[in-house]
């Protein structure tokens, strides 16, 4: 496996290569991540991870500085998964002059959820995707759907911008409680590593609220997010919306079997987590 810094020693490295595909990373690997790579693989040809911190997608409260980096331990985590390069350039390398030129997604599904409480991060995150796709000029991309906002996002920039990338969606990992796997897990301390699986919890209980026929999304929602609450949670958002662009389902449409999906994120202590479930009503059969 190869470790790779510059833009031009990349391009190099692939040059000739039709059929790269790309996993995108900040590093502080775990189980999600590598469940990516190996879906990366199963589409042949070489598998690039890339592993850098974006600046542009953090807000200056946020954890840009303290998010942990773990270079070597990601290194062989990524050998053992069937990765062929590791593409981790410093900010100069992928940044050498202010980057003024930036991707902002469109205010329906970038300023909403996600990008009301981080304002400017699909913003920051569109842009080093676009920035990655340039320089790997990979065939396939993976990302997890446990961001899943992410994932809509950036398969309606390659989209509308006619990008030569496949956008693959890989399912998110969990731990035997129902955790979803995440690099901010790592900040939670015991106590908060025991609590934290409320979060799926809640968001599995307003799925089976509607799916139980149940349609009054805005009771439901404030009924959930106020069981974090009582739990010591600060909550963001629990919603129900339509996978296809996030939007609030109607009634009818829930009923008529329109793909859902919950989602939420919440401050547990100092760490935000987020999650999410996909589901959608089964079709009731037709009384002849």
């Amino acid at each position: 496996m190869q470790v790779v810094r510059g833009i031009a020693e990349l391009r190099d490295v692939l040059s000739g290569s039709k059929t790269t595909s790309l996993v995108p990373t900040m590093g502080n690997l775990h189980e999600g991540h590598l469940s990516l790579v190996r879906s990366a693989r199963s589409h042949g040809g070489p598998v690039v991870a890339s592993i850098f911190v974006n600046r542009l997608q953090f807000a200056p409260h946020e954890d840009f500085d303290s998010y942990p980096r773990t270079f070597e331990r990601d290194c062989e985590l990524l050998r053992g998964a069937g990765c062929d390069l590791v593409f981790a350039p410093g900010e100069r390398d992928l940044y050498p002059e202010p980057q003024g030129y930036k991707v902002h997604p469109p205010a329906e599904l970038g300023d909403i959820l996600e990008g009301e409480f981080r304002a400017g991060f699909f913003i920051g995150v569109c842009t080093v995707v676009l920035k990655l796709f340039n320089a790997v000029q990979p065939r396939v991309a993976v990302f997890g759907k446990k961001d899943f906002q992410q994932l809509m996002v950036i398969r309606a920039m390659v989209r509308q911008l006619a990008l030569p990338v496949e956008i693959v969606a890989g399912e998110t990992e969990r731990a035997p409680d129902g955790l979803a796997l995440s690099s901010r897990n790592g900040y939670l301390s015991p106590a908060e590593r025991a609590d934290a699986v409320e979060l799926s919890r809640s968001l599995a209980g307003l799925r089976d609220a509607v799916l139980a026929g149940e349609r009054d999304l805005p009771r439901l929602e404030a009924a959930a997010a106020a069981g974090l609450c009582a739990r010591g949670w600060q909550p963001d958002y629990l919603t129900v919306r339509r996978c296809h662009d996030l939007l609030a389902p109607l009634a009818s449409q829930i009923d008529q079997g329109a793909a859902l999906v919950v989602l939420g994120a919440a401050k547990l202590g100092t760490t935000r987590l987020i999650d999410n479930l996909e589901f959608s009503q089964p079709l009731q059969p037709q009384v002849a």
